[in-house]
């Protein structure tokens, strides 16, 4: 594989897979088959590729995780710190910066790590089904209920229980949580029997639960059980230095699974992905080096980015010049920064306002405060004929949300 004038050979050694939530694994091939390779990554980190090549890297030890850059290095290192104790995690970090990635990893570096890993993305379960997918059930406990169900705390006994998504865990459930995280004893649904158990918890989110406790969202006594040890995951756009290895991980694995031969990354390809800010993460790094791999010709890695997005990491120009926006004059230091920060936030996120990878949510403010803002800032753009409130929502949607500013 060549990037630039850097030549690599077809196979590589070593190569990791990388800091995601694992999509893929169970169509991946796995990577300790490849072979040996006598070239380097790349010429940015060439002068430790062969070193990190022969195995002596940051990550020794942590299977499924590539990269060197300083942030991750510190995230290792908490995790080496905390594993071997049976205190719980907290993971927090955006979606798609590998959270799932790192539990498994305090998993498989512990005591534990020859017992169970159960896992639990508590956002995908319905409520009504919640409680008896933590705990289990007896037989007839609710409609439905034709046999006996084991929880996964009885699942993960003497191992590690994952709950991803901790941050959406209802509250009327919050306080039997609570209990069996402090007491390690519970009751399945329609049981008066208590069962003990021996399960380290680790949690994950991405949301700010801090704010959610001053919100009475969530129960500070449980925030406060579940963040002994936390765990902060950094974003992409802070690991830049690792995203060459990255492409070239996703390059190969995709390569094999599809039976193609990538050969070549041009320059301006990678410089372009390394200049993306990545709101989506490795993830949305993932399922972009995919589809160029889909569409490559002749051993050639297109780039992936869309057409808005290469003019504006490859042509730099001025916060005005890359947002068709119109922003009304405002007097004050004050106003100006805000306004600023609010665009930034608005580009980075392609003007997705609300949602987990919303501008909104970046900003650490509510859908419709954010509007208001925006409003009384004059912040707007061009938006198609069939959408023309200039916040990128259509109008029946934005209506009942102007209601409910005026209203405050």
């Amino acid at each position: 594989m060549a990037w630039g004038n850097v030549v690599l050979s077809e196979n590589q050694n070593d190569v990791e897979a990388c800091l995601a939530e694992q999509a893929y694994d169970a169509d991946i091939p796995a990577l300790g088959t490849a072979e040996s390779t006598s070239s380097a990554l790349f010429s940015a980190v060439a002068s430790r590729g062969s070193q990190a090549m022969k195995g002596k890297t940051a990550n020794d030890g942590f299977e499924g995780i590539v990269g060197a850059s300083r942030s991750l290095r510190e995230v290792l290192d908490m995790v080496r710190t905390v594993a071997p104790t049976d205190s719980t995690a907290l993971i927090l970090g955006e979606t798609g910066t590998g959270k799932e990635l790192i539990a498994r990893a305090i998993h498989n570096i512990s005591p534990r790590s020859g017992y169970p890993f159960v896992r639990l993305n508590c956002a995908a379960i319905p409520f009504d089904l919640l409680e008896s997918e933590l705990f289990g059930h007896e037989k007839g406990a609710f409609t439905g209920a034709f046999a006996q169900k084991i929880g996964r705390f009885e699942m993960a006994d003497t191992g590690t229980l994952f709950l991803d998504e901790i941050g959406d865990i209802p509250l009327a459930l919050q306080p039997k949580l609570l209990r069996v995280l402090q007491e390690q004893e519970f009751e399945r649904l329609g049981s008066g029997r208590t069962h003990r158990v021996n399960v380290r918890v680790v949690a994950a989110t991405h949301r700010d639960l801090a704010e959610m406790v001053s919100r009475k969202e969530f129960r500070s006594d449980l925030y406060y059980r579940l963040n002994v040890f936390p765990v902060v995951l950094p974003p992409l756009r802070e690991r830049q230095q690792d995203i060459s290895q990255l492409v070239s991980h996703f390059v190969e694995v995709f390569g094999r699974k599809m039976g193609k031969r990538i050969t070549f990354i041009p320059n301006e390809t990678l410089r372009a992905l390394i200049a993306y800010p990545w709101p989506g993460n490795v993830r949305e790094l993932q399922n972009l080096i995919e589809r160029a791999v889909i569409l490559s010709n002749n051993g050639v890695l297109p780039n992936p980015l869309p057409t808005s997005d290469k003019s504006t990491v490859t042509n730099p120009l001025p916060v005005a010049d890359k947002n068709p926006l119109t922003v009304t004059p405002s007097q004050g230091t004050f106003n100006d920064s805000t306004r600023a920060l609010i665009l930034q936030a608005l580009r980075e996120t392609r003007w997705v306002i609300g949602g987990s990878g919303g501008a909104a949510g970046r900003l650490g403010l509510k859908r419709t405060t954010l509007i208001a803002k925006m409003r009384k800032l004059g912040i707007s753009r061009p938006v198609p004929k069939h959408d023309t409130n200039g916040f990128g929502e259509t109008n029946q949607w934005l209506q009942p949300t102007a209601q409910l500013d005026s209203g405050q």
